[in-house]
């Protein structure tokens, strides 16, 4: 179960990923990228917020060691989530450097 938990994060981040390199080198203008690439990121960091809520609030009546490794899950996928959000604000805070640096 973990493994597959882990393998669907994996899968998230990956695209996640691809999406944004596609978007960056995507043949259109700096500007109109960037505006694209914030808002998508804006609605992936809400989702990540969302999923990272659900995961903390969420409560199962299981066995203690079932109950053991699923808060070891828990606790990685909020881990991952909370570490992609720091990366989502990064290239927000880049995007707004490009966009000041543009409009000069």
């Amino acid at each position: 179960m973990r493994k597959n938990f882990e393998h669907i994060i994996a899968l998230i981040i990956g695209v996640a990923l691809g999406a944004v390199g596609g978007i960056l080198f995507a043949p259109d203008k700096g500007s109109n990228t960037r505006d694209i690439l914030s808002y998508k990121l804006k609605k992936y960091r809400e989702k990540l917020r969302e999923l990272l809520k659900e995961l903390v609030n969420s409560k199962a009546i299981v066995s203690s060691e079932a109950k053991e490794a699923g808060q070891h899950v828990i606790s990685d996928a909020k881990d991952k989530a909370e570490k992609l959000l720091e990366e989502v604000d990064e290239l927000f805070a880049q995007i707004d450097t490009n966009n000041k640096q543009a409009n000069k």
